[in-house]
């Protein structure tokens, strides 16, 4: 259900980290969201791995609830790039990825020497290709790629994409020229808020970043700013269609306080209200 002025507004796994996937579909449908974000292998050993490799029932549910529903998944997660082979890793992504219908991938990137970093995109972008799915290079601010300009270039090196996430802009210092600039390789944004002051050290970063962030236009990020700033850049490409957007926020606090269901509603409720907008 896109909003009225044609934007799809999608619901990432990381704002209901815990909830399975047939569920998240479920959710996201009930809240009128268009698509979700899927977490098709974990980041840590405390999450609990969702096995949507094709074949598997979790798969088959999820699919069946897209169908009915109508809800697509537009992108996966999640993988950090430190420098090992991984290259198995991303191959099963990818196929869990193409199964569930997904376009875009999201990669960070910890590891320091560039060069390899480069040739690592560069395969898995060729790796990914039969699959109909593109890596995004994701800028975060405690990690080794913490800025648009520094995706953009791996972007262009690579033939990657570049996420963008309101709350790492915010936090390693994007500005809006950056933002137009980096417009013709980002796939959507994921918008969360944040206090303006950011947490004192790398730490308080991690903490926010996975599970304090605010519900759009609840803290003192400048969201509207960094929205237009994308679109901006767009329009000078002439595209026309209105940029997505991904509501990646997780506050284990809120999620507890109201239920899941609650709290995903109360996320595209706050977003709409952020856009001046409503759903079609």
């Amino acid at each position: 259900m896109t909003t009225r002025s044609g934007r799809e507004l999608g619901l990432a796994q990381l704002a209901a980290l815990t909830v399975a996937p047939p569920t998240l579909v479920e959710l996201a449908a009930q809240a009128g969201f268009d698509f979700v974000g899927v977490r098709v292998r974990p980041v840590t050993d405390a999450e609990t791995p969702f096995e949507v490799q094709p074949g598997t029932p979790m798969l088959a549910e999820t699919l069946k609830r897209m169908v009915d529903t109508g809800v697509l998944v537009r992108d996966i997660e999640f993988l950090l790039l430190e420098g090992s082979d991984q290259r198995d890793a991303w191959r099963r992504m990818f196929e869990a990825g193409e199964a569930l219908g997904a376009s875009s991938m999201t990669v960070a990137v910890a590891d320091t020497d560039s060069q390899r970093v480069l040739d690592t995109l560069a395969q898995m972008v060729d790796d990914a290709r039969p699959h109909g799915i593109v890596p995004a290079v994701e800028p975060i601010s405690y990690q080794a790629v913490r800025s648009l300009p520094g995706a953009a270039a791996i972007a262009e090196h690579t033939g990657a994409q570049v996420l963008v996430d309101t709350l790492h802009v915010a936090r390693f210092g994007g500005t809006t020229e950056e933002l137009r600039a980096v417009a013709s390789h980002v796939p959507l944004v994921q918008v969360c808020d944040a206090p303006a002051q950011a947490p004192a050290d790398r730490a308080g970063l991690v903490e926010e970043s996975r599970s304090t962030r605010f519900a759009a236009g609840e803290g003192g990020l400048d969201l509207r700013g960094m929205i237009s700033a994308v679109e901006a850049g767009r329009a000078e490409l002439g595209v026309e269609t209105p940029l997505p957007l991904s509501t990646e926020i997780p506050n284990d606090e809120m999620r507890a306080r109201l239920g899941d269901a609650a709290w995903v509603q109360h996320l595209m409720t706050t977003t709409l209200n952020l856009l001046g907008e409503e759903l079609a």
